[in-house]
């Protein structure tokens, strides 16, 4: 079946629109059905579907074929790739690979340390970080490999890296942000946000960077998780006032959504658009942006 998706991402990118993207995550197996129909819950609703690359180091279905798949179903998919687990061969060759299936957007990342995982002995690779896998699949876009090799055949990617926006001090965030888009990555999408003041001040220190950032919202599905996230996601900080609200509720899917709506709207002022990560819960992604006026 041929895509058939009405704007590629990168066209969604450079007509200036304000952006929508959400994350689903490859199955734990071969069942690949209930992924494809969490891209259901998301069509004609978002301009690109993140795939995630091993999350969290827990072994998973790869990202690439999911998204050729969704690719097939007439979806805009973004291939998240990271460092973790392959050297700088297999990296550019998955590259390759990814361009051949006709996948353009790619998110390069450095990847969760092995020991967060559920195969906490694997030896994790490391070869290559997220700025370095950007100037190495651009290089490929020039048409060479990463030891200077001329290529018989280029691939045509556009490249995205994440920002914590969020991390105490921010500063490393930022210079290393800059060096990510001076090699190549022209899109941004940041690791959850929960305090719009913090998020507008690191708005600010980064307004003069010409590419767009996406505000990350994780979608709360309880108080538990919230603290979890305090203690255990670097850069992520819930306020007290929003686990208050889960912990009160009876309704925690709709309470859910509609603190994620308030989050985007407050925060559309400081950002060219969103990245939901709502963990499974996609089918209350038009519902969360039915909230939020988008």
């Amino acid at each position: 079946m041929e895509a058939n998706t009405s704007m590629t991402f990168k066209e969604a990118v450079d007509s200036g629109k304000y952006l929508v993207t959400c994350e689903i995550g490859p199955p734990k197996g071969t069942n690949i059905q209930p992924a494809l129909e969490e891209g259901e819950h998301l069509r004609g609703r978002v301009d690109g579907i993140n795939v995630t690359d091993i999350q969290a180091a827990a072994m998973r279905l790869g990202s690439m074929a999911t998204c050729a798949l969704l690719r097939q179903r007439g979806f805009e998919p973004i291939m998240q790739m990271v460092c973790r687990d392959r050297n700088r061969l297999a990296l550019q060759s998955d590259l390759l690979s990814a361009s051949v299936l006709g996948i353009q957007n790619v998110l390069c990342l450095t990847g969760d340390h092995t020991t967060l995982g559920d195969h906490p002995g694997a030896k994790p690779v490391y070869d290559l970080d997220s700025v370095s896998l950007l100037a190495a699949a651009r290089g490929l876009m020039d048409g060479k490999d990463l030891a200077g090799n001329e290529l018989d055949g280029r691939p045509d990617f556009f490249l995205g890296a994440i920002v914590t926006p969020g991390a105490d001090p921010v500063e490393p965030q930022i210079l290393k942000l800059r060096k990510k888009v001076e090699a190549g990555a022209r899109f941004i999408q940041t690791q959850a946000v929960y305090d719009v003041e913090q998020f507008a001040r690191f708005s600010e220190k980064v307004k003069d960077i010409d590419v767009p950032i996406l505000a990350g919202i994780v979608l709360l599905k309880s108080a538990g998780m919230a603290k979890y996230m305090n203690k255990n996601v670097a850069g992520v900080f819930v306020p007290d006032d929003l686990i208050e609200e889960m912990t009160k509720t009876t309704d925690k899917a709709k309470t859910s959504i509609e603190i994620a709506a308030r989050l985007i709207r407050e925060l559309k002022p400081y950002c060219r658009g969103v990245h939901l990560m709502p963990l499974g819960w996609d089918k209350h992604v038009p519902a969360v942006l039915d909230a939020a006026g988008l």
